[in-house]
């Protein structure tokens, strides 16, 4: 009986040994998968901080780079014609002698933007034909800077345009217009303004551009880019409006009911009966 006892016990006891060995193996296999993970979160950590740092600091890319855009702005100033003010940042669309001005704050990244240009452009374009309204354009380039979609692509298709209006006021409705087409405009986390080509590639659809070797050469040599920047800031100075597009009408924001309260009218009738109400 003691001889049985004595040895269950030690079977007992190797089946302990067995157990507490196999839970130490478990142990030691769970660390070194901690440790292996920490190790890849690590080095996506810094892949992440170098790529990031690419896109902060530039590399071989030209524009695409934000370091690009620092040396930008420690370029002389050359202000497009058909602008005014001191840096060149008022550009005003139609008749001089307008009574009415018409503010449109848009980003050329901006999807909103792009679908309200669609929607409502033809009917502004009218109506500055017939001469209801100036329009005063407001191009900022706050999506640039947002970390989740970080890139340079709103400055430099806001750059091109500089370009555009230095062909002309109408070079430069009718560039925007592209732009902001359904069939050219980029997805908003896709940073396909930052290259030239696909900003000269879009500005074949213009007349006044289509193999306009001036107006190519600029938005090359981004004889505009300090320009961009200017107007950039511009944009950022106006406190009340905090996202695009806004339109204002002499100084007032226009807004319909969207059923989730005020918005943007994003149709040309909404936009139409807004507008009227402020005529009358």
């Amino acid at each position: 009986m003691s001889k049985r006892n004595n040895w269950e016990n030690k079977q007992n006891a190797r089946e302990r040994l067995r157990a507490e060995r196999e839970q130490q193996a478990k142990r030691e296999k769970t660390r070194r998968q901690f440790l292996v993970a920490g190790t890849i979160v690590a080095v996506l950590a810094v892949a992440g901080g170098i790529g990031y740092a690419a896109t902060q600091l530039g590399g071989d890319s030209g524009k695409s780079t934000n370091a690009a855009w620092k040396a930008a702005s420690e370029q002389t100033l050359v202000k497009p014609a058909n602008t005014a003010g001191d840096k060149g940042t008022e550009v005003v669309i139609g008749k001089k002698d307008a009574k009415h001005t018409l503010d449109v704050f848009q980003d050329m990244r901006c999807p909103i933007c792009s679908v309200f240009e669609q929607n409502v452009g033809d009917t502004i374009d009218k109506d500055v034909k017939d001469g209801k309204y100036k329009v005063s354009y407001h191009v900022g380039t706050f999506l640039d800077r947002n970390p989740a979609i970080a890139g340079t692509g709103s400055k430099n298709a806001l750059s091109a345009l500089g370009a555009a209006l230095n062909v002309s006021p109408e070079a430069f409705s009718a560039y925007n217009k592209a732009l902001y087409a359904k069939a050219n405009h980029p997805e908003e986390t896709k940073d396909d303004f930052a290259d030239d080509a696909v900003l000269l590639k879009v500005a074949q659809q213009v007349p006044a551009l289509k193999g306009n070797a001036a107006f190519e050469k600029d938005v090359k040599d981004g004889t505009f880019d300090k320009w961009a920047l200017e107007m950039s800031d511009s944009f950022d100075k106006v406190k009340d409006v905090t996202g695009t597009p806004t339109v204002k009408f002499d100084g007032k924001k226009v807004t319909v009911e969207t059923g989730q309260g005020q918005g943007v009218p994003m149709t040309a009738q909404q936009f139409e009966s807004a507008i009227a109400e402020r005529l009358k």
